[in-house]
């Protein structure tokens, strides 16, 4: 593919499984290019994040890019109330009220749980000795936190995660008739199912110190204000795909790097502490959200070009974490690289509020991982999800 016909709506399989060289080509001839369909997509480091930290002039808010894909439906609906894409003072607000959610006391109310949902599962996995490393071990672990957080029971936890990729799904830049039906029907079975269990939590708030936070959100207040029912169904609704698409998409692109880069297996597996320098770079070079959006709000410039106001943006942070101005040799996979100031949660208002939780799940799961099965190796090709925005794998065989 030309640079000069780069198109989002457009693309193949094989940049799908492999978009970096096509990034490193935009990046070097055509940083801020323009697409077929006028939008701009954005490739280098330096004008990714600029665009992160100018709240002002780069809007957040997705109701006019939204309508023409959703109309009414519900998953316009719940694009437009959910906390990522929306701008001050309705975004300040709903992050403030999410916020116990992932304070440091929160956060240390969840790791013992997390640590006992490995624990079991590795056990588990050394028995059978070969596994789908996506369904076996990624998926269930983010699934099984955001419901241990929302207080969904064990029982019913089964639809979570098709709900979280149907949603999410409709987000790519080119939406199937059959992935907006799905969208749409898995908002409203969410919106019923979170309609029962509200309801249920109203009535019997959950004790202190369980890592549930749903009794929390459904009293929290700011500025005398609380989350509206609608708010709250689409801001937890928002905290499974958000948590779960991410967290599920870390831990197999960072298990598959290792699978690549062998050297680098061995020595997290020599020093243990370096997990958490591992995780960074797992987030740098395989960034789970690959894409961002803004639209300007008046006439503006990024990277020596003109930008209209209204003009739509694609924030590349696959192609901003491996821009060499910023990362030497981006394309190698170190666990050891320091400075590694990535853009894989995102910079300035909207930084993802949940990254120090994706963080410690990363580490206790990876960590623990490598340390069982220290010559864990692949067991069967990879599939990968086939998304833009989401970059990770359907499919990750291995073997103990």
């Amino acid at each position: 593919m030309l640079v000069s016909d780069f198109d989002l709506r457009t693309i193949d399989r094989a940049f799908l499984d492999n978009p970096y060289p096509t990034y490193c080509d935009l990046r070097e001839n055509d940083p801020v290019h323009r697409c077929p369909d006028g939008s701009f997509f954005l490739t280098r480091y330096d004008d990714v994040l600029a665009v992160y930290r100018d709240h002002d002039r780069f809007s957040s808010d997705k109701k006019i890019d939204f309508k023409p894909n959703f109309g009414d439906s519900p998953l316009y609906e719940h694009h437009t109330t959910s906390l990522v894409f929306n701008d001050a003072p309705y975004h300040t607000r709903i992050r403030s009220l999410l916020a116990p959610a992932f304070t440091p006391r929160a956060l240390e109310e969840l790791r013992a749980r997390v640590e006992a949902f490995i624990d079991a599962r590795l056990d588990e996995l050394a028995d059978r000795g070969r596994f789908d490393l996506i369904a076996d071990f990624a998926s269930p672990l983010p699934v099984q936190l955001i419901g241990d957080m929302l207080g969904v029971p064990e029982s019913q936890r089964g639809p979570l995660r098709g709900w979280s990729l149907a949603i999410l799904g409709a987000l790519e830049p080119k939406l199937s008739p059959e992935n907006f039906a799905a969208g749409c029907r898995a908002v409203g079975d969410f919106k019923a199912f979170l309609g029962d269990l509200i309801a249920h939590r109203r009535r019997h708030p959950a004790p202190e110190g369980q890592g549930e936070i749903l009794s929390k959100l459904i009293e929290a207040e700011w500025d005398g204000e609380r989350l509206s029912d609608i708010e709250l169904f689409h801001n937890c609704i928002f905290l499974l795909n958000a948590g779960h698409e991410t967290t599920t998409n870390l831990i197999g692109n960072g298990v598959e790097a290792f699978f690549r880069f062998p050297d680098e297996r061995d020595r997290l597996v020599a020093d243990p502490a370096l997990i958490k320098a591992a995780v960074e770079e797992m987030l740098r070079y395989e960034s789970s959200n690959q894409l961002g959006n803004r639209r300007a709000t008046t006439d503006v410039e990024v990277g020596g070009v003109a930008i209209p106001a209204g003009g739509y943006i694609h924030l590349c942070i696959g192609a901003a974490n491996r821009d060499p101005a910023h990362f030497p040799n981006p394309d190698q996979f170190d666990i050891t690289r320091q400075p590694n100031r990535h853009l894989a949660f995102g910079s300035g208002v909207h930084t993802c509020a949940g990254a120090s939780l994706a963080r410690m799940e990363g580490q206790i799961a990876i960590g623990k991982l490598m340390q069982r099965f220290p010559k864990l190796s692949p067991d069967g090709p990879p599939v990968r999800g086939g998304r833009v925005r989401f970059r990770g794998f359907l499919e990750l065989p291995a073997a103990v």
